[in-house]
């Protein structure tokens, strides 16, 4: 009888990695309102897996404390059930789904409030891979490298004569100088190659998402800033006598359109700043970004209703006033 490690290999494939990461996901995000998975990746390369996850969380909820425990709950189900190593899952969150049934997922934990220091470790923007540049830059050095190293070898192995291409790169590269448009046009084209490309090794990028202030090491969330401006908006279009209200997300400053129906101008303002405040509060950004808010009368506005104890207490006046002039 042959030993078990020679009978043949198991293999698990990424697709059916995806799928268990996607249960796992499912479990951890069991019992709260709105919570479910948007999007889901696995790559596996020998005994290790690498898993990304989009999620849609409730609000309001403890986003660095929901994506921490979806996070190992994800890796350690996924290792459990695979048996491959699963590092750690990169959890994304896509969207923000207001809690409606009062669960656990609407109440946060009671020290969450008092723990608001930003730590060190946060970093204040989210730094792009820059993947597909340098992967197109990659491809096309290694094309063009390839090419002329197999030409080369070519020649020196077999002795046989260059190709036609080099030869007439070569034959057009002598013919032409500093000076020709050719060359200059090929040179500033270079020159905004490389200059695009340091501007890409310097900057960020991501300008769509912004980090969440964490309190573990070595843990990093973030959230589109979409969500940010649904969960603002929502909050102000609760405002009595808001009607249509339009949210712009920047990096340093939120600013809030909105239209008054009816109501009071002063009073409306001070209740749509209390209630955009609140929503940003909430989301627990590494940067709290300048609140702008601008609240402008509609066509349709219509003046407070008048008291009525003022009118009441008014009309006895009114009426020795009509009596005496008659």
């Amino acid at each position: 009888m042959s030993a078990p490690a020679q009978r043949g290999t198991t293999t698990v494939g990424d697709r059916a990695v995806r799928r268990i990461a996607e249960r796992a996901a499912g479990e951890a995000l069991r019992g709260r309102a709105g919570a479910r998975t948007t999007r889901s990746a696995a790559s596996v390369r020998g005994r290790r897996a690498r898993i990304a996850l989009g999620v849609t969380l409730p609000y309001p909820a403890p986003l660095a404390e929901t994506v921490r425990s979806v996070q190992e709950h994800v890796a350690s189900r996924t290792r459990e059930l695979s048996g491959l190593d699963v590092p750690a899952a990169r959890i994304e969150v896509t969207a923000l789904s207001p809690a409606t049934d009062g669960g656990p997922a609407a109440a946060p934990a009671a020290g969450d409030a008092a723990d608001t220091a930003p730590p060190a470790r946060t970093p204040r923007r989210l730094w792009s891979g820059r993947r597909l540049p340098a992967a197109g830059t990659a491809a096309v050095a290694a094309l063009v490298c390839g090419a002329l190293a197999a030409d080369l070898v070519r020649v020196r192995g077999t002795h046989r004569p260059a190709s036609a291409w080099r030869v007439s790169a070569v034959h057009w590269l002598s013919g032409h100088g500093p000076g020709d448009a050719p060359v200059v046009a090929a040179g500033a084209l270079t020159a905004l190659l490389g200059l695009w490309m340091a501007v890409l090794a310097v900057t960020p990028g991501l300008r769509r998402r912004a980090t969440v202030r964490a309190r573990a090491p070595r843990f990093v969330a973030v959230v589109d800033r979409s969500a940010v401006e649904s969960l603002v908006r929502d909050a102000v279009t609760g405002v009595a006598g808001v009607g249509p209200v339009r949210v712009r997300v920047r990096r340093r400053r939120v600013t809030v359109r909105a239209g008054l129906l009816f109501g009071e101008h002063g009073g409306a303002r001070a209740a749509v700043t209390a209630a955009a405040g609140g929503a940003l509060a909430s989301c627990g950004l590494r940067r709290s970004p300048r609140l702008r808010v601008r609240v402008a009368q509609e066509a349709v506005w219509q003046p407070p209703a008048p008291d009525p104890e003022k009118a009441s207490a008014g009309a006895p006046v009114l009426g020795g006033a009509v009596e005496g002039g008659v």
